[in-house]
């Protein structure tokens, strides 16, 4: 049993404990190192994973298992948080696409650049999942802002059930266009789908999967019990309450965020793009039908449009995008803009 099986159980172990035990800043302190080994270890499952099945499907496992675990965090605790929870869906699928789109990219552009000075991708490959991903982000989050059936930023029940059903058709016919139709534009751009050693036998890619899904699981179950403490921090520094929704979307995308980043420190930018953009359909394109079915049967309300702040900053990030991924070759000062722009979104979430 290698180190990341051995931590990835630890953290389970850990998860188990915290939720027999009574809260305290010792059991807080392990809880947070168990979280953060629990990211390093899914990230060398997922690799594993990736390894034996290669592109476009092993960036695809970890994005899926991520975003449906996001999903179920997202509605635990909307039951829990009933009205005062109308907003957390919209503000953790918002923040999770705003950083992938300008932290994941721009951290990824900007080391990616600091070691290889140029890399490249399929732009061919960039180019439609950017577009699903605008048109998934204007459906679902802007539009609510300015139809008249519901007052805004509601969306009436069938207009609820029509966008449910878009994002899971777009998402889905992604996915075949990556992986079936045009999987060859997701593949690297030298042409090798591994770029590793010997790929991992079958039985060691399937018990990675299962530590994958273990250490998932902890790193959720974890995140949910430091959430008190990072709800009263965020009341500590006065805060709005859009933050808990971006403190959740940091905490569960930290495997993606790290898998992404080792990927462009080796010179496989194909392998960051895949993931960082996979991630960010699969966050809006599964996401959405759970929380609206949810919303629907349980009669949960459920708010999705954005302020005005939060419309431009989005644009200006898929637009940023646009011009910066649309040649398949990046450099550091591409990089530096996606940056600036989380930075800015970090800042104004704090300080609106």
């Amino acid at each position: 049993m290698n180190w990341a099986a051995i931590v990835s159980l630890g953290a389970i172990l850990v998860l188990g404990a915290a939720m027999l035990v009574s809260p305290g800043p010792l059991l807080t302190i392990i809880c947070a190192a168990a979280l953060i080994g629990a990211v390093l270890a899914a990230v060398h499952h997922a690799e594993v994973v990736a390894h034996r099945i290669g592109e476009p499907f092993g960036t695809l496992v970890l994005a899926v298992a991520v975003t449906i675990i996001e999903a179920a965090l997202i509605l635990t605790m909307m039951l829990a948080g009933g009205e005062k929870s109308a907003a957390l869906a919209r503000d953790a699928i918002y923040a999770a696409v705003m950083i992938i789109c300008t932290g994941v990219i721009g951290l990824c552009l900007l080391v990616g650049a600091l070691r290889h000075y140029e890399q490249s991708f399929r732009a061919e490959g960039v180019g439609p999942a950017l577009a699903a991903l605008t048109t998934l982000g204007v459906v679902v989050l802007v539009l609510p802002d300015f139809t008249t059936s519901a007052p805004a930023p509601l969306y009436a029940r069938s207009q609820l059930i029509f966008i449910a059903c878009a994002s899971l058709a777009l998402w889905a016919v992604f996915i075949f266009f990556q992986t079936v139709d045009h999987r060859d534009y997701f593949l690297p751009v030298d042409g090798r789908e591994n770029t590793h050693a010997t790929p991992p036998t079958i039985g060691a890619s399937w018990m990675a999967f299962a530590f994958l899904l273990v250490s998932l699981i902890a790193v959720v179950g974890l995140a949910k019990k430091l959430s008190p403490q990072i709800e009263a921090a965020i009341d500590w520094m006065g805060a709005p309450q859009a933050a808990l929704g971006v403190a959740i979307a940091i905490l569960v995308l930290l495997p993606e965020t790290v898998a992404a980043v080792r990927a462009a420190l080796a010179n496989r930018l194909q392998t960051s793009m895949n993931l960082a953009l996979g991630s960010a359909l699969a966050s809006i394109g599964l996401t959405v039908p759970v929380v609206v079915v949810a919303s629907l049967v349980l009669r949960l309300p459920l708010a999705l449009g954005l302020d005005p702040k939060d419309i431009v900053l989005l644009s200006l990030a898929l637009l940023a995008g646009t011009i910066t991924l649309a040649t398949g070759r990046t450099n550091l000062m591409q990089g530096a803009v996606h940056l600036v722009l989380f930075a800015a979104f970090l800042f104004l979430t704090l300080v609106p």
